[in-house]
Formats: C-alpha cells, sequence, structure tokens
C-alpha cells in the first residue's frame, strides 16, 4: 500500500487505482486526515469465473454405502475412529502430503560416497508421514492381535478412506497385513515376528528387526524367466546347517524392498520353498540382499519396487520344503483382498471428484450435474463405485470370519474373491478415464488428482495375478473344492425371488457353471463377479442404485461406455449419493 499526503499528477488510469482513505493516521500520530491510498488494479482477465472450488475439507469416509456395510459386517464399533481418518484423509494437509510423496518419489543409494555397498531407498518425510498415520490406525496387521469380531472389517474400512490420500504408500501396509497368516505356518517364526508386525509403530530404518518398535514387510516372488509362474523360479536355497538357508538368485519384482522382512520364494532340496528373509542379519549385518534397480512404473511412483540379487541371504523355512507356492499363497489372497479394496477406494475416489467439479461448474447456463447426459454418465460411475465397495466389504466380512474359523465363509472367500479381483480391478481403468474426463482439460493437468489416479488405475489387475491368472484360479477353485461352488450359491440365494433379472442371471450362471472351460474362464468369472454385486444391491443397497445395476449389468440395457443407462433411471438420488459435501471451515 502507497500512502501520500500531496496531489499526485499524470497517472495513467491503467496503472494504478486512487482512492479514499478516511482511516489512515500519519506517521507523527497527529489527527486522522483525508489520505490517499494508491492500489494496482485486478485485470478483468485475471478474474477466475466458473471453477469449482478445491475438494479440501471433506470427510472421505461420509460414503453410505461403506458405512453400512462395516455395520452389516460387524465393525460399527469402529465408524467414530474411520470417521476421524477420512476427515484427515479429506483434509488440504493429507492432501499436499500425497502430492509431494509422488512428486518426490523414492531414491536408491547403492553405495555411500566411500563406496561401501548400502542398498538404502531414500523417501521424501511426505511418504514418512503418510505411514505414521496408516501404521499408528492399524491398517497393517493389527488385526491380527485383535479379538474383536470386525476387526477385520474396521481395517479394511480405514485402508478404504486412507488410502483416498495417497495409494502408494498402502503396498507396504498390504504386506504387513498379509504376510502374518503365511508365517503362522511356523510357530517359532510368527511368536517372534508377530507382536512387531502388528505394533502400532512407525519405525523407519535399517536395524535387525527384534530392536525395532515395530516392523514392515514384503514380498519376492517373481523371476524374469517366469513371471506368474513361480513354479520355473531358479533362485536356490541351500541348508547352512544351523537351522537357517543360504539363498542366491534374482528376483525381477520384488514389493517394498525398504522393508524389514520378506516373504521368498526359492528353490530348496525339498523343491520349491517359502523362506522369511530379514534385511539385517540378527547380529546387525546387512544381509545378502542387494537392490540392483528400482522399477521406473507407470503408476504407484511414491512407493519403491526393486529388482533383487540374493547372495548366500540368511532366511528362515516358512512350513515345510516343497510346499512353498501353497504357504505363500496365504499372503497372496490376503494381498488380493486390499487389490479390490484399492479399486474401490480409487472408484470412490474418481467419482467424487468428478460429481464434486458437476456440482460447482456451469456450461449453458446450467449447472453440469443438472444436465442429463452428464447426470446419466456420473450415475453410471456410481452405480460402479457402490457395486464394487459392497463387494469389497462382503469380502472384508469374510476374511474375519474365515480367521476366525467359520468353514463356509473361508469357502465362500475361496472363490468370490478370485472372480471379484478378476472383474473389479479390470474396470478400473475405464471408470478412472471416466471421472477424468469429466473434468475435461482441467482433469488432464498435473495439478489435477485426476491424473495420478488414472496412472494408478490398471495396478491392482496385475498385482498379486493378472486377469488370465486370476480367472484361472476361480475355475481352479470350482473344479478341484465343489464345497466353494455351493458356499457361493448359497450367498447368491439370499437374494433369489428379489428381482427377477437377478434370478434370470443366476440361472444362466448355474448352468454355464456345470460344464466350465479354460477358454471362457474370464466369461465366467465376470458372470460370477456381476451376480454377486447384483445380490449384494438388492438386498442390501439404496433402491436406485440397485435397479440401476439391474437393468445395466444384469439385464443387459446398457452401452458399451459409461453413460447409458436405460430411461427410468433415477440418476438424481444416485449422484447425490456420491457428491461430497464440504464441511464447515
Amino acid at each position: 500500500m502507497i500512502v501520500c499526503q500531496r496531489q499526485v499528477m499524470n497517472v495513467h488510469p491503467g496503472m494504478f487505482q486512487l482512492r479514499k482513505d478516511h482511516d489512515a493516521v500519519d506517521l507523527a500520530g497527529r489527527q486522522p486526515r483525508l489520505f490517499l491510498r494508491w492500489e494496482p488494479p485486478m485485470p478483468p482477465t485475471h478474474e477466475v469465473l466458473n471453477q469449482p472450488p478445491p475438494l479440501t475439507g471433506y470427510d472421505v469416509a461420509d460414503d453410505p454405502a461403506m458405512r453400512s456395510a462395516v455395520r452389516r459386517e460387524g465393525a460399527g464399533w469402529a465408524l467414530d475412529g474411520i470417521g476421524e481418518l477420512g476427515r484427515l484423509a479429506g483434509s488440504a494437509q493429507a492432501q499436499r502430503l500425497g502430492r509431494q510423496a509422488n512428486e518426490n518419489p523414492p531414491a536408491l543409494r547403492t553405495h555411500d560416497r566411500f563406496g561401501n555397498r548400502i542398498d538404502e531407498v531414500e523417501f521424501h518425510p511426505a511418504w514418512h508421514e503418510l505411514l505414521t498415520v496408516a501404521v499408528g490406525h492399524g491398517l497393517h496387521a493389527a488385526p491380527w492381535r485383535d479379538e474383536r469380531p470386525g476387526a477385520h472389517v474396521a481395517r479394511a474400512a480405514g485402508l478404504y478412506v486412507w488410502g483416498a490420500a495417497e495409494a502408494g504408500h498402502c503396498c507396504p501396509v498390504s504386506m504387513t497385513y498379509a504376510i502374518v497368516p503365511a508365517l503362522r505356518h511356523d510357530a517359532a517364526l510368527a511368536g517372534r515376528f508377530e507382536p512387531l508386525l502388528a505394533a502400532r509403530e512407525y519405525d523407519f530404518g535399517l536395524r535387525p528387526p527384534q530392536t525395532k518398535r515395530g516392523l514392515l514387510a514384503g514380498m519376492s516372488m517373481t523371476e524374469k524367466q517366469g513371471g506368474s509362474d513361480v513354479r520355473a523360479n531358479t533362485t536356490r536355497a541351500v541348508p547352512d546347517g544351523a537351522g537357517s538357508y543360504l539363498l542366491t538368485g534374482h528376483k525381477w519384482f520384488t514389493s517394498a524392498p525398504m522393508g524389514d522382512l520378506f516373504m521368498v520364494l526359492a528353490q530348496a532340496p525339498g523343491g520349491l520353498s517359502c523362506f522369511l528373509l530379514p534385511r539385517v542379519r540378527p547380529d546387525g549385518s546387512r544381509n545378502g540382499m542387494a537392490l540392483q534397480r528400482l522399477k521406473d512404473k507407470l503408476g504407484n511412483r511414491s512407493n519403491a519396487s526393486a529388482e533383487v540379487e540374493y547372495d548366500q541371504a540368511v532366511a528362515w523355512l516358512v512350513g515345510e520344503e516343497g510346499r512353498g507356492l501353497r504357504t505363500i499363497l496365504e499372503m497372496v489372497n490376503m494381498t488380493r483382498l486390499d487389490c479390490v479394496l484399492a479399486t474401490a477406494t480409487g472408484m470412490r475416489s474418481g467419482v467424487t471428484l468428478a460429481a464434486h467439479h458437476a456440482a460447482h461448474r456451469t456450461a449453458f447456463g446450467r449447472k453440469l450435474a443438472d444436465q442429463p447426459l452428464m447426470a446419466a454418465v456420473l450415475a453410471d460411475l456410481a452405480v460402479e463405485s457402490e457395486a464394487t465397495t459392497l463387494a469389497a466389504f462382503r469380502l472384508a466380512g469374510a476374511t474375519d470370519r474365515a480367521v476366525r474359523g467359520d468353514e463356509q465363509e473361508t469357502a465362500f472367500r475361496r472363490l468370490a474373491l478370485a472372480a471379484t479381483k478378476y472383474w473389479v480391478c479390470k474396470r478400473a481403468p475405464a471408470h478412472a478415464a471416466e471421472a477424468l474426463e469429466c473434468l475435461g482439460g482441467n482433469g488432464y493437468v498435473e495439478e489435477s488428482p485426476m491424473p495420478r489416479l488414472y496412472r494408478e488405475a490398471p495396478l491392482q489387475s496385475i498385482w498379486e495375478g493378472s486377469g488370465n491368472v486370476a480367472a484361472l484360479d476361480a475355475l481352479r477353485a470350482l473344479t478341484r473344492q465343489p464345497e466353494t461352488a455351493e458356499a457361493f450359491f448359497a450367498e447368491l440365494d439370499q437374494a433369489a425371488g428379489a428381482d427377477r433379472r437377478l434370478d434370470q442371471a443366476v440361472a444362466w450362471l448355474r448352468k454355464e457353471l456345470s460344464d466350465p472351460s479354460e477358454a471362457r474362464a474370464r466369461r465366467l468369472a465376470e458372470a460370477m463377479a456381476l451376480a454377486l454385486q447384483g445380490a449384494l444391491l438388492i438386498r442390501h443397497g439404496d433402491p436406485a442404485v440397485a435397479d440401476a445395476f439391474a437393468a445395466s449389468r444384469l439385464a443387459g440395457d446398457w452401452g458399451h461406455a459409461f453413460g447409458t443407462l436405460p430411461a427410468g433411471i433415477d440418476t438424481a438420488a444416485i449422484v447425490s449419493r456420491a457428491t461430497p459435501r464440504l464441511l464447515p471451515r
């Protein structure tokens, strides 16, 4: 501000505005007099019009489909804490952390300045802040030490809402959750490490595992010559005569290489076996695990994934020699559940961003959300999102009951998880692309959250078994474990008679599953997933959403793109459920 007591002449009107200021006091403290204040004007070309407010300061957990599912699956007691986490996830602070973690991806330091091999991964402080929240809220292995029914559902809900802040840091959280059931194949190892894996302390750094306040885990399965065919692995494991094994070989993709412990597959004398490998040996020396490079990934950029060389690395056998695949599949099935949850999170984030934008932006004299064609697109995205959310939390509930000994739920989960993982994860890229398109050019620039969401979308369909692997796994369950089909249809039968479109879809599915074939595994997995989503929506979902799903996904009155729902759908009711409410400031 410029204050002047003298008349100024020859001021160009485009340079300054001349205003009277009756509140000014001169520097000597005398009585106020008429002063002149010059202020540069705001050029009219810089005025921002017709842009939505930033989507910050909202509750990610304000999600009716998720909240009702959490109650239904036995974790209503956790909703207050989930709401607290949801408000944090919707804050400007959390969004800043997510942006910073992705703009400053991890860096590998193979050697120190003296030439010593150190193999350390450096992360931006935002990454550590995100993980501190995740671990502190028990989103990792904490449910395994929680006796309350619904503990695994509560953890799933926490991951669902906090994952909206940033997806990449959820990888080590998920791996740590998933390693426990595999580790329990060796009671001594589980007793030694499980309490630290479940501890709510994020303690980053390379030190002997049992000297730390809390541990994170990773997984090392695939090799460049085999990929999903892990039986082709060539990493060797040789007994060292002291109760441990020495591993030598190359791993093509190791998740969370900054972790403390890793579940590793290697060929022992008795065949393919599972091992627990520490980053640092109990004596404090670095284990023979050299990080060759970090993967330059399409998305998930805040998270490190690495190629690894094992050279006489010390590891402990988990389970029996020759049964490594069966053992590590315990871990894979848990991470598959998190793939479904992460997909549900991404879809909910996409439709929320799109609905928020459409609720505030005007075109041709009307809000975008009030225009029938945009409303149809938003409603279709919301239907896909809610169907995925209900399936994810039904599977989380089945997991919770399965780990407590429910055989029916174990059988249901075995088939339903494989089919659902196949279908919903495959839907994510198209969903993200359509949500991005709702924002137009505003969604295509890196300042928007949409590019990160779009790059992340294909990930869950690839990790823990790509489409063919998941579909074949569903087929394997059908043919080798008939009790899984019985449990699956028992679930669908609970909705029998409530909607003729669902009844017809289930009848067709029964007929097709009577003679399954490998060539049609994708078709069958898709049909199973859709039938499950439809049954859950018809039994528990919002009526408008359930009707739209049944008419489009089950009865086939649907086009080939989002926004092609049949006539008569209550799009306004559906979109309102996806439109976020900003909290009072």
